[in-house]
């Protein structure tokens, strides 16, 4: 998927998993100019600048004439930012108010994508198992990110790339990475491997069944039926070979799963998370972490790296991944995603059912009780990572570390019960 910054397929970030928030729904500024004379701007601007970037990158003026027919600016899309105005301000999420990560894993949700794509892995098992003789991912893997990012190819996707990406290079508040973007889309019309047309994606710019940018597309985009053309949006085995190449060019090591829901002992910390701190698998077992399933941890992976994740510190359930679960995180910078990716893919290949830790309630909090606790901890020496109000691994185990010192049983996550106490 591969979206936007670092050019990953989903365009979500953990904050926007945890946070509600309205800021893609914000009216755009006031207009210094009106709209016709702003749209004379944007056919300049593509006559002018779009046209000498696209010749330095290969692209032929009737490659830009033939994507350009008929384009105009579309008003509709968030965070612009037109000619004659000031960005606006950041939304003050202060006083955003957020809930248990829990919320995230819909029960009926991961229910339905399930049954589907038990159904789909099944029809497509020998284009899923030679994926897997390729590129080292499991099937299972491939069809869980299929079904999360397009529905198995079936969400509507009714925006003309070119104009999303035209109109955000020209007037939005990313222009220099849309224009990159918009610069990868006209080199794939020039290459033949899509028509304008046809070219339809996200409003964010994500193209096809997997969600792929078009810097990404011509990354890892395979042509998986042998056709001639890697074709995201209408071939299956194309979508889905592309999914498993993005997978192995981000490192995906064959042969190990994405992790296991455990038990970690209470006198161990729970601080002791984060993928800077791995250790083989036999050592996180011979400290007592132990597999809910009642399971030992496969052969294969007790000498390799294993790390703790707790994603709701000890309000939540626990985990041992692997460094295949980071590879999940690269198509979508977010551990609640890769954790859907991982139980999905498991409900699909094993029958398996939801996590067996509760998502604890923690009480009425704000992004600004966050913050205010990151900055006690900073004033303090601890290593919080962003100081942003969001609550990341380095956040949530320094807070483990601090409520260790202060003689209090670590939980390693802000709940309404720590408000203030940091000082």
């Amino acid at each position: 998927m591969t979206k936007l910054a670092p050019l990953r397929p989903a365009f979500r970030h953990f904050a926007a998993l945890l946070f509600v928030t309205a800021a893609a729904l914000l009216p755009l500024p006031a207009l210094a100019q009106n709209k016709p004379d702003v749209e004379k701007q944007f056919q300049r601007w593509i006559a002018r600048d779009l046209a000498a970037q696209a010749k330095k990158a290969g692209v032929s003026d009737r490659t830009l004439k033939t994507a350009f027919e008929g384009i105009s600016l579309n008003w509709d899309l968030p965070d612009l930012v037109p000619p004659g105005t000031t960005p606006p301000k950041e939304q003050d999420q202060s006083q955003a108010e957020f809930s248990s990560p829990g919320a995230y894993f819909s029960e009926k949700r991961l229910q339905g994508l399930a049954t589907t794509g038990r159904g789909l892995a099944s029809t497509y098992a020998s284009t899923l198992k030679q994926i897997e003789r390729t590129y080292g991912v499991p099937g299972e893997i491939v069809v869980a990110i299929w079904g999360r990012e397009s529905g198995f190819g079936k969400a509507r996707m009714p925006y003309s790339a070119i104009q999303v990406l035209a109109t955000k290079a020209f007037m939005s508040t990313r222009k220099e990475m849309f224009r990159d973007e918009l610069i990868a889309a006209l080199t794939m019309i020039e290459r033949g491997d899509v028509a304008p047309a046809t070219m339809k994606g996200s409003w964010a710019g994500a193209l096809g069944q997997p969600q792929f940018m078009p810097s990404s597309y011509l990354k890892y985009a395979v042509d998986f039926d042998k056709d001639g053309r890697a074709d995201i949006w209408n071939s299956v085995p194309d979508a889905l070979g592309s999914i498993g190449h993005y997978l192995q060019m981000q490192g995906w090591q064959r042969g190990r799963d994405w992790g296991f829901e455990v038990t970690i002992p209470d006198r161990l910390s729970c601080a002791q998370e984060g993928p800077d701190l791995a250790k083989p698998v036999s050592a996180w077992a011979s400290a007592g972490i132990a597999r809910v399933s009642g399971k030992g941890f496969p052969s294969a992976d007790l000498k390799a790296d294993g790390m703790m994740l707790v994603p709701a510190g000890r309000h939540g359930p626990e985990f041992l991944v692997t460094p295949n679960f980071y590879v999940l995180k690269q198509y979508n910078n977010s551990d609640l995603y890769a954790l859907f990716i991982g139980n999905l893919a498991d409900r699909i290949a094993h029958g398996a059912g939801p996590f067996q830790g509760d998502w604890d309630d923690v009480g009425k909090m704000l992004r600004s009780d966050v913050l205010a606790m990151q900055k006690a901890l900073v004033a303090k020496g601890y290593d919080v990572g962003n100081v942003d109000g969001l609550p990341g691994f380095k956040t949530r185990r320094s807070l483990g570390d601090w409520q260790a010192k202060a003689g209090m049983s670590p939980t390693c996550y802000p709940d309404a019960s720590l408000k203030g106490r940091i000082r």
